[in-house]
Order: C-alpha cells, then sequence, then structure tokens
C-alpha cells in the first residue's frame, strides 16, 4: 500500500476517486483529470517513498528480478542511507532506426529510478550492433556496416528524450570505452569464463542442433556487452525479458573485475498491435514508433486488439496495479465503456511522446474520422490528386505514397477482410460507400475512379479511400 503522505499517494487516491464516479472515458473532464494526473506522475520526485515502497514499484512492472526484490530494497535503502545516486543503466543496440513503445517499457521504469534520485545511463551499443544480439535467433544476421549504424542512431536521443531528463542522464555510446580496447585486454576477460556459460543457452544449442550458423562473435556478444556495465559500475540494469541471459553474464564478468554485480530488472515483452500474439516489431509492421505522428500514435493503439488492453495498461502508462484492476472491473461490469478504456491508454502514450495538446488534437480527429463517420471533419488528412497519381495502383498509395501502410501484403489483407473502400462524402446525402477487393489493390487509381464512376463522378463530392483505420482524400 502507498503511503497517503506521499506525492504519489495523493495522486493515486485523487485517481481513484475520479475511477469510482465511473466516468465516460471517451471523452470529457473526468478522462482530462485522469490525463493530466498521469502526466504529473511522469514528472513527480518519488525520492519521498520509503525504500520497500520504491523497490515494490519498481517490482510491480518486471518480468524478472535478480537475485531478488528484498535486494533491491536494501540497495535502495543503503543509497539513501549513504546520500549517492545509484547508477541505473540501459541500453539499445541501432539495429533499426525507429525505437518504438516495446522498448518503453523499461524505459519508464528507469525514469522512476531517476525520479527516485538515481543516475541513468543510457547505452546506444553502436559497438554491439556490429555483432548483433543473438538473443532468441535461430540464424545469423546480416552485419550491418558503419553506415547503417550512423543512420539508425541519428534520432535516437531526441525519439528517447519524453522518457528521460537528459540534465540528470547519461546518454553515452559504447564505441567510448570499446573501441580502445586491446587484444590482451579481451583475453584476460573471456580466459576468466567457461565455455559452458555460453553453450548452455538453449537458443545456441538450438541453432547448432539445427546446423544453422553461430559466429564466435555471436558468441561472446553478452561478454561486449557486460564490459559495458563494468565501465559504468553500474548498480542496477533494466532490459527486456530476451536480455535476462545476456544480463546475468554482466553480473558474472562485474564480479570477475571485482565489481558489486548489478541488480537485473527485466520487463515483459509485450505483443504487437496486431494482436496474433508475435511479440511487437517493425520488420512485422504491428508498432508503435516513438518518432510516428500523434495521430498515427493515438490511431494506431486505438486499432489494437482490445485483450491486449491489460498489458499495454500496465507496460505503457504510470497507472498502479489498484487503478487498473478497477478500470477493468467497471469494464466488466458496464459502468464504463470499453472504448473508453482504450481512449483512455491512447490518449495517455499520445501525450507521453507528444504532449496533452497533440494527444487531445488526435482524439477528436479519430472522433472525427471513426465515431462521427464524417472524414470530411478529420484534420490533416494525407492527400493524392489525380493529374499526379491517375496511373498509381491503390496498393502503392497506401505503401509508397502517403506511407501509412508498411507492405501490399498488408493491404491486400485488410482488402480480404472487406476493410479497403473507397467513400464518397457530401455535405446533403451524406455518405455513400463502395466495398473494394483484393483485385482492386493493384488496379490504378483512375480505374477504380472509372469502374465506380456512379459514386466517385457526384459532384461536390469529396472522396477517400480508407485501408482498415488509414485514409486518404483523393482531389
Amino acid at each position: 500500500m502507498l503511503t497517503d503522505t506521499t506525492r504519489l499517494g495523493a495522486s493515486h487516491t485523487a485517481l481513484m476517486n475520479i475511477l469510482r464516479s465511473a466516468p465516460d472515458l471517451r471523452e470529457g473532464s473526468e478522462l482530462t483529470a485522469i490525463l493530466e494526473l498521469l502526466r504529473g506522475r511522469r514528472a513527480m520526485d518519488l525520492s519521498d517513498l520509503p525504500p520497500a515502497e520504491q523497490a515494490a514499484l519498481i517490482a510491480a512492472r518486471t518480468q524478472a528480478l535478480l537475485p531478488s526484490i528484498g535486494q533491491l530494497g536494501e540497495l535502495l535503502a543503503a543509497a539513501k542511507t549513504e546520500q549517492r545516486q545509484l547508477v541505473v543503466k540501459f541500453g539499445i543496440d541501432p539495429t533499426a532506426a525507429d525505437v518504438h513503445v516495446g522498448h518503453a517499457v523499461p524505459m519508464i521504469i528507469a525514469s522512476r529510478f531517476q525520479r527516485m534520485g538515481h543516475r541513468v545511463v543510457f547505452i546506444v551499443g553502436d559497438i554491439t550492433a556490429k555483432i548483433g544480439d543473438p538473443s532468441g535467433r535461430t540464424a545469423d544476421r546480416p552485419p550491418l556496416t558503419d553506415d547503417d549504424i550512423a543512420h539508425n542512431m541519428k534520432t535516437y536521443r531526441e525519439q528517447v528524450t519524453p522518457f528521460f531528463d537528459f540534465d540528470h542522464a547519461d546518454f553515452r555510446y559504447n564505441s567510448e570505452w570499446l573501441a580502445p580496447i586491446t587484444l590482451p585486454q579481451f583475453i584476460g576477460v573471456l580466459e576468466q569464463l567457461p565455455v559452458a556459460a555460453s553453450l548452455q543457452r538453449e537458443d545456441f544449442r538450438n541453432r547448432l542442433a539445427a546446423g544453422s550458423g553461430l559466429t564466435m562473435a555471436e558468441l561472446v556478444y553478452s561478454v561486449v556487452m557486460a564490459l559495458d556495465s563494468v565501465e559504468i559500475t553500474a548498480d542496477i540494469e533494466l532490459g527486456g525479458l530476451d536480455q535476462l541471459l545476456n544480463m546475468q553474464m554482466c553480473r558474472r564478468v562485474m564480479e570477475n573485475a571485482g565489481q558489486q554485480p548489478e541488480i537485473i530488472i527485466a520487463t515483459g515483452l509485450i505483443e504487437g498491435t496486431d494482436g496474433t500474439g508475435a511479440k511487437m516489431s517493425k520488420s512485422k509492421g504491428n508498432y508503435v514508433g516513438l518518432a510516428f505522428d500523434p495521430k498515427d500514435v493515438f490511431g494506431k493503439l486505438m486499432s489494437a486488439a482490445d485483450r491486449l488492453m491489460p498489458e499495454y495498461l500496465k507496460a505503457l502508462t504510470e497507472l498502479l496495479d489498484p487503478e487498473i484492476e478497477l478500470l477493468l472491473q467497471l469494464m466488466a461490469d458496464g459502468k464504463v465503456h470499453p472504448m473508453g478504456v482504450k481512449t483512455l491508454l491512447a490518449s495517455d502514450v499520445t501525450s507521453t511522446v507528444h504532449g496533452l495538446d497533440e494527444a487531445a488534437a488526435s482524439r477528436a480527429g479519430f472522433r472525427a474520422q471513426f465515431s462521427q463517420k464524417r472524414f470530411s471533419d478529420t484534420p490533416d488528412l494525407p492527400t493524392v490528386t489525380r493529374a499526379e497519381h491517375d496511373n498509381t495502383s491503390v496498393g502503392e498509395l497506401f505503401v509508397k505514397v502517403t506511407e501509412q501502410v508498411p507492405s501490399m501484403n498488408q493491404v491486400r489483407r485488410v482488402a480480404s477482410g472487406g476493410g479497403l473502400r473507397l467513400v464518397a462524402e457530401t455535405s446533403g446525402s451524406g455518405q455513400e460507400t463502395v466495398t473494394l477487393t483484393e483485385s482492386d489493390v493493384n488496379g490504378t487509381l483512375a480505374a477504380l475512379l472509372t469502374s465506380h464512376a456512379e459514386l466517385a463522378g457526384q459532384p461536390q463530392a469529396r472522396r477517400f479511400l480508407k485501408c482498415g483505420r488509414f485514409l486518404i482524400e483523393v482531389k
């Protein structure tokens, strides 16, 4: 239980009181009040929480905490007594240009440590990216070039800034200390580690048994990553659950170096928005990028599978467990609309990345597009002109021209489910819709409008192409 006299305890009491009124969270003053409270929490000083409550707040969002929550509490208590900052490590390899909300799960916890008064060191693995993390992979991956890595990490600091105050956190590249390491130094690290420490990993054994490639570089990836922890003398390391074995190697190498092994905090890997069970990743197109426009962050979360709401609320917001439990119970009892719960989630994540005003504008645009069904009222719609794109296929308009959909295959999947449509909208007669087929995906815009001239040729009509939640106006 939170102490009522703490800042977080007071915020919790206020939010629970709002929820007990069974608010309509689709819009209104209660939604605004909750979003304001959550914004306050993202910047809230948590140093007044007793160490045991600080440890419990961290542990509530972890899948694995090693050696134990008790030792984390003791470490936090000792730091408070000694008036010293703990060093909290979080690293990410620039293997892609986008950081997505799946990466935000441990970053939210890192932010809590920062607000408890500790020092977060955010490490971009420009050296480790050359190897590529082998965790969970079934085959070796093509190596990244220096140009690939430089391109990918170009905007990393900007993308993660919503989660950290870099006036009080470090942003480092591991090439600072890994590039100068000599071969004798690295051999000195390796000779203290039995090869069994790596070969006991199930993912490595499976690859070897299947005859898949496993390079020596991949074999020592976790050792190289551990040198980051040694360099900064990490007290705590955060990462996804897929990093657990790597982080355990960090503890081992730190101990060999005569340091106190770091505490490991591993967070769950969240599912992608499509609800297929696959983890969120750019390659599957089921992710929400931190670099997305506000309306795309909001819309992508509003279109996420309903069953993901409990997981997303826990992983991506500053809501506490009792608040989430009450919210879900109110929804189960029919006192809060399910769309209200999803609106709260999408609004809060959008607010985290882009601010409350952009979240409100995205919410209004989404409501105009999907709730009121008046596409003409939707602000900032991507637009294509017939003069320029008459010979462009419908699929390419979504994939290449407006870049709203990641692949032609996804456009075809939406079409097969009846979600690809041509819409004409007038102020007088309202809206008329034609459902398009998979064969229309490869057809040109000109051919499509010609074959549906009775709808597309209406005087004064505004014409739209709709692919799932994505919309294009045709002029």
